[in-house]
Formats: structure tokens, C-alpha cells, sequence
């Protein structure tokens, strides 16, 4: 997978989009709109990373980078 994370390796999902499921009180519409398929993508950053004393470039998802951040903080308060 090109597009995931390289920690927790979240990629892209396939999956439905409606425009609208059902009208007023319950009822139907007379006339649906068509199923859309669609895909879903992680929000994905590329950052640089500590890794054993080096600097090693990685494509992470929005949270493992906040983990990777909490970390760092916690670390330096000490």
C-alpha cells in the first residue's frame, strides 16, 4: 500500500457515499439518488522521526503523530 501509515498502516478504504437516505416522516423519496462509491483516505503527514540516534523520514497518520509529539513532550518536561 502506497498510501498508509508506516506505524499502524491505516490506508485508504473503499466504501458508499448517499446524497440522501429518507424523506420527511419516514417516508421514501420518489426517486433516491444512486449509491456513489467512494474512497476514504487517512489524513497523512510526512515527518521526521528519531529512530536509534538518526533522522529517518516516515509517512504518518495525524495520530500516531500526535502520540509521536506526546511523547516528545513528556520527555523534555522530565
Amino acid at each position: 500500500m502506497a498510501y498508509a501509515c508506516d506505524i499502524c498502516k491505516k490506508g485508504t478504504v473503499a466504501g458508499r457515499s448517499q446524497r440522501h437516505k429518507r424523506g420527511v416522516a419516514g417516508k421514501r423519496w420518489k426517486y433516491r439518488a444512486p449509491v456513489t462509491l467512494r474512497v476514504f483516505k487517512p489524513n497523512i503527514q510526512k515527518a521526521m522521526v528519531v529512530i536509534d540516534g538518526k533522522k529517518v523520514s516516515m509517512k504518518l497518520c495525524t495520530k500516531c503523530l500526535k502520540k509521536l509529539k506526546g511523547k516528545k513532550e513528556k520527555k523534555t518536561v522530565k
